[in-house]
């Protein structure tokens, strides 16, 4: 089991950066697969950026190049340094953690980017 609670999430201007974390309760973090999801109002959840257990990132088309995930398994937190944010970042960020079919969801941390 994991429960994952996000933070960092807040009010930027365009051009701006925030770092975003999520920290997981729990011993399986690290065996986790962690990504960070965005939904935007009236927009269907989208997959941002993912890291393996073992350090492997992906990113979504929007984030590459200004998106960093990274992942400190010492302190079960994932983080999403986020640089240049534009307007169109404004949504709602969550985390997830995936493992052999099971998937945990944390609650969600606002990301508004005024222009």
């Amino acid at each position: 089991q994991a429960q994952l609670v996000e933070s960092g999430g807040g009010l930027v201007q365009a051009g701006g950066s925030l770092r975003l974390s999520c920290a997981a309760s729990g011993n399986i973090f690290r065996i986790l697969t962690m990504g960070w999801y965005r939904q935007a109002p009236g927009k269907q959840r989208e997959l941002v950026a993912v890291i393996t257990s073992g350090g492997s990132t992906n990113y979504a088309d929007s984030g590459k190049g200004r998106f960093t995930i990274s992942r400190d398994n010492a302190k079960n937190t994932v983080y999403l340094q986020m640089n240049s944010l534009k307007p169109e970042d404004t949504a709602v960020y969550y985390c997830n953690g995936k493992l052999a079919g099971m998937e945990y969801w944390g609650q969600g941390t606002q990301v508004t980017v005024s222009s």
